[in-house]
């Protein structure tokens, strides 16, 4: 790492300057900011580390850092020194990094910014006594409940009860697993260890790109939950099959795998490239269209599967930033979208074909509250139940009504998943 690891701080201080104040999404930042920065391998793996568990445990850290500050620096006198000292925070307490240069590292990055600089008394008292007292006051604190925002935890409550609540509340806390989806016959790369099916999971990555297997296209970076609704469309062999908002494009490379002619559709220009990169990557074919799914004209097909835009909260824990830039109200209006969509994908199915709609959220109203409302104004379709062996035996992922349910807190143990829900319908 560079001369006391300043440059990657300073990145990792940007990025959260853009997440959190102009709620950006922390990938997207890492990019822009890391490129800019011109950081060696190490230093940007440090900047991201910082940044990201910063964004995991922000509740923590910010109601730590306010108790110690009651009355935060503002934003457009202090410029960057509340980041300064979340990051410093995070440091500290959760990547053990020793205190003189942690605290040491913040009193340089406030020094060299004009607006920082006149709180860099403030910042060098914070961050030593978070040196002092933080592990004390962290076990004291309740931190599934501080990492999430009201809206969520009023949400999820509602759902599923407060204990289940808390329980999804801590498995964003854990740093996930990164789960692979073999091509049939391809090898796992070195320290895979099966999960279910063709899905694979690793506990430590780096990079992906610099696993075995990647460049040749045996597999493809996929959560096991996400791997789950293309199953539910059944045996598609030699049928067609259309992936409606397919990038990146996961569901259509496992479609394509399991032998169905596949269309996939996506609007935007970038995601598409990355699907059409994956694709060819994995060396399988589908037509793909860069269309808007509401003005594609395309004959009905006996499968469709649908993954709809939405507030994406069961992504949580590989997306930590998503409760802080993220409201109630962005909920209701993907699942306003989403209404409009599912009717769209409806008119695409065959007399007698299966439609799977799919959400990567927690929050009813973007699945299981959808999913009532489009059977109770469209008597052509039925839902048809999930079976426990449709889903490796896992009872636990099924509803009391018969869709797919997961939840970041199963199979905590073996690393939990992401949250998705699915429902299978039949057009009638």
């Amino acid at each position: 790492m560079s001369a006391a690891g300043v440059p990657a701080r300073a990145a990792a201080v940007k990025i959260l300057g853009a997440v959190l104040r102009k709620r950006r999404p922390l990938d997207a930042a890492e990019a822009e900011i890391i490129a800019a920065s011109g950081l060696e391998p190490r230093d940007a793996g440090f900047a991201r580390a910082i940044a990201g568990e910063t964004l995991r445990r922000f509740g923590q850290l910010d109601a730590l850092i306010r108790s110690f500050v009651p009355k935060a620096p503002p934003p457009h006198k202090a410029g960057p020194a509340l980041e300064i000292m979340l990051a410093g925070a995070c440091e500290l307490l959760f990547l053990d990094v020793a205190p003189h240069a942690a605290v040491d590292a913040a009193n340089r990055l406030a020094a060299g910014d004009k607006k920082a600089v006149h709180f860099k008394s403030l910042i060098n008292a914070v961050l030593r006594r978070v040196s002092r007292e933080g592990k004390d006051a962290l076990a004291k604190q309740d931190a599934a409940r501080l990492n999430t925002p009201d809206w969520l935890w009023q949400s999820w409550s509602a759902a599923y009860g407060e204990e289940v609540a808390r329980a999804i509340a801590a498995a964003h806390l854990v740093q996930p697993p990164t789960d692979l989806v073999l091509k049939d016959g391809a090898a796992p790369p070195p320290g895979a260890k099966p999960f279910f099916g063709n899905v694979w999971r690793m506990t430590e990555t780096g990079r992906v790109d610099l696993l075995e297997g990647f460049s040749d296209g045996a597999w493809w970076v996929q959560d096991f939950a996400a791997s789950l609704p293309a199953r539910l469309l059944g045996d598609v062999r030699g049928h067609r099959a259309i992936d409606l908002c397919a990038a990146p494009g996961g569901k259509t490379m496992q479609l394509a795998g399991m032998g169905a002619m596949v269309t996939a559709v996506e609007r935007e220009p970038a995601r598409m490239a990355r699907l059409r990169e994956n694709l060819a990557r994995a060396k399988l074919d589908a037509e793909t269209i860069e269309d808007d799914m509401r003005d594609v004209e395309i004959a009905p097909a006996p499968f469709v599967l649908l993954d709809a835009p939405c507030s994406a909260t069961g992504t949580i824990r590989r997306h930590p930033e998503l409760p802080w830039i993220k409201s109630a109200a962005d909920t209701n209006l993907t699942a306003q979208a989403a209404r409009e969509l599912l009717d769209v994908a409806a008119e695409m199915v065959a007399p007698g074909g299966t439609l799977v709609f799919a959400v990567c959220s927690l929050e009813p109203q973007e699945g299981p509250e959808q999913i009532e409302d489009f059977l109770a104004r469209n008597d052509s379709f039925r839902r048809k139940p999930i079976l426990a062996n449709e889903v490796f035996g896992l009872a636990q992922l099924i509803d009391g009504t018969g869709d797919l349910r997961t939840l970041p807190c199963h199979l905590a143990e073996q690393g939990g998943m992401d949250g998705f829900y699915a429902a299978r319908l039949i057009r009638v």
